[in-house]
Order: C-alpha cells, then sequence, then structure tokens
C-alpha cells in the first residue's frame, strides 16, 4: 500500500465513513493518505474524559482500540456509545505498559498512534505525526519542548527531572531528543518488530525512545501541546516513576556495553589465526 500523501479531488470535504481497503482517505480538501491509522488509547476509569478525547480525533482514521484497565466507572460503555465501531481489549496485567502492548497487538493498521484517555491530548494533531511517517520517519515522537510546542500539565520539578534524564539519554545513546517523558506518539506498525517491547509501566514511553535510537530508526520530533487533565487524578508519581525511567536508562546502557562487548570478541574470534599456520 503506498505511503506518500496524494492530493484530494477539489472541494470533497473530509468522510466520516472509512473508505473500502485500498482507497484514499480524505484528510483536507487538498490532502489524503492511504495507510490505514489506528488509534490506540490506554484507559482506566476515564468515563468522563473520553467524550472529549473522541471529539478531537480526526474522522479518518481506521479504528480506535481502548485498552480497559479493569475501569469501574462504565468507559467501555462510554466508549461503545461514543463510537460504536472502537474495538475494545480488556487488560489482562498492570500499568501503561501493559496496556501499551497489549493495544498494539489487537492494531490493524500500519501506523499505530499512541494518545492517553485524559484530554490532556489533542487528537487534531495526529495529522502533523502522519505526515512525518509518509513522508519518510519511521518513528514520530511528540515533544511539549520542541519549538511549537507546550504543556500546560508539568510542575517545575517534573520538568526538571524530565530534561536531565532526556539529557542522559541524548549523551549515553547518541539521541537528540528535547522530550523523554511524554505519551502522545505515532509510528509504523513495523517498527515493533525492532524495539521489542518488555515494561509494564509509565517508563514504557522512555524505553521506547531509546530503542529506536539503538535500532537505527528515523525519527522525527513533532511540537505538541499538552494541556490539563479534564477530569480526575492522573497515577503519575514524579519521584516513583522518575526512579523507574532511570532504571530503565541504566539497563539499556548496561545491555548496549554487553552487545559492543559480544560484537568485539566475535570480531576478534573470526580475524584471529588460523590453526596450524605460522603467524
Amino acid at each position: 500500500m503506498s505511503s506518500v500523501l496524494q492530493p484530494a479531488p477539489a472541494g470533497s470535504d473530509p468522510s466520516p465513513e472509512p473508505p473500502p481497503a485500498g482507497e484514499y482517505r480524505p484528510v483536507s480538501s487538498h490532502l489524503a493518505i492511504a495507510p490505514p491509522v489506528s488509534v490506540v488509547i490506554p484507559a482506566m476509569n476515564e468515563a468522563e474524559n473520553l467524550p472529549y478525547v473522541f471529539k478531537t480525533l480526526p474522522d479518518w482514521i481506521h479504528e480506535v482500540v481502548l485498552v480497559d484497565g479493569n475501569s469501574t466507572d462504565g468507559t467501555v460503555e462510554v466508549a461503545r456509545e461514543l463510537r460504536p465501531d472502537v474495538t475494545v481489549v480488556e487488560q489482562r496485567g498492570k500499568g501503561k505498559g501493559d496496556a501499551l502492548i497489549s493495544g498494539f497487538e489487537a492494531c490493524t493498521g500500519d501506523i499505530i498512534v499512541m494518545v492517553d484517555a485524559d484530554g490532556s491530548a489533542d487528537g487534531q494533531e495526529i495529522v502533523s505525526y502522519v505526515s512525518a511517517l509518509v513522508s519518510g520517519a519511521d518513528f514520530a515522537k511528540g515533544s511539549r519542548f520542541a519549538n511549537g510546542g507546550g504543556t500546560d500539565d508539568m510542575t517545575f520539578v517534573r520538568k526538571l527531572g524530565n530534561r536531565a534524564l532526556c539529557a542522559v539519554v541524548n549523551r549515553k545513546f547518541g539521541a537528540r531528543y528535547t522530550d523523554l517523558c511524554y505519551g502522545y506518539n505515532a509510528f509504523w506498525r513495523h517498527c515493533l518488530d525492532k524495539i521489542d517491547l518488555d515494561c509494564t509501566g509509565f517508563e514504557v514511553e522512555t524505553l521506547m525512545n531509546i530503542r529506536v535510537v539503538k535500532a537505527g530508526l528515523r525519527v522525527q520530533e513533532i511540537p505538541s501541546h499538552e494541556y490539563l487533565r479534564i477530569h480526575g487524578v492522573s497515577n503519575l508519581r514524579a519521584v516513583r516513576d522518575g526512579l523507574r525511567v532511570l532504571r530503565v536508562i541504566l539497563d539499556e546502557r548496561s545491555n548496549r556495553r554487553a552487545l559492543r562487548g559480544r560484537e568485539r570478541a566475535t570480531t576478534l574470534v573470526s580475524v584471529g589465526p588460523v590453526p596450524g599456520k605460522a603467524s
């Protein structure tokens, strides 16, 4: 399937119904897209926020995959009322990372977008992420601190921690990120085979950002604005989750050193003297 943005017929309006497979989905009167886009939304007791989240999602997306973390407030019922075609995945484990991994497995689109369910992300920004991907990027990474981005929901301590952790990742892994711990990202489905996610908590976002760099994937940052949570209280804990993020960074760094050690040993063996021959 083509992954190039194509002009839509002049004067055409975006259609709320997905077209048959192989046809272009109108994004605007001047833009259309072929790759089907799946949006994954992990949610636990977000019934009050879902109307705002679903309202901002573009009509041209292929599917919405809601991963429910055993909600008790009617989150699933609200989601199905708002969007009858929503795919609901019942989370078996715990944590945001576990929810996202379950959601990714259920996706059928070529492009996957991950969006939080608290109303802090604007679904209309998805077009910027998708545009970056069809223009050549493998991974479109949202950034609140890139030029044009912003946040209404970070304390000074969280900003300081995010900046410090981001600097460590940039230095240790050769990345050039302006934001590290942000959950609004998009990528081609094939990237999942190369990053092999295996963590359960909020640190999953950091793990993804590190592994896409280690895998040599093409990353493009997308300026994004983070709004305040509309209803409810976040499960994020700055110190606890910050330490988990740091642990992921250290583990990935150790794994990288171990891999280099194995590669160096293999190289030495392959170029070593041949038995029976004079040196």
